[in-house]
């Protein structure tokens, strides 16, 4: 079994055992312009992903 994050409406299928911020790195994302959440809860992009993990990346919004 592997891990999944979910940004915008793309699901992406990864291993589990690297932290969200290489993941992230690994698709193309820009770790500073999201916030990693697990069931909700707001976690660190170091955080270890787990199998099974669901990882959802909510977009940062910046205005002035």
């Amino acid at each position: 079994m592997s891990a999944k994050i979910v940004f915008q409406k793309k699901e992406f299928i990864i291993r589990h055992g690297m932290t969200i911020r290489s993941a992230m790195l690994k698709l193309e994302l820009q770790p500073e312009s999201v916030l990693p959440t697990r069931k909700g809860e707001l976690i660190s992009e170091e955080e270890i992903i787990q199998e099974g993990d669901i990882i959802r990346l909510i977009p940062v919004i910046s205005g002035g």
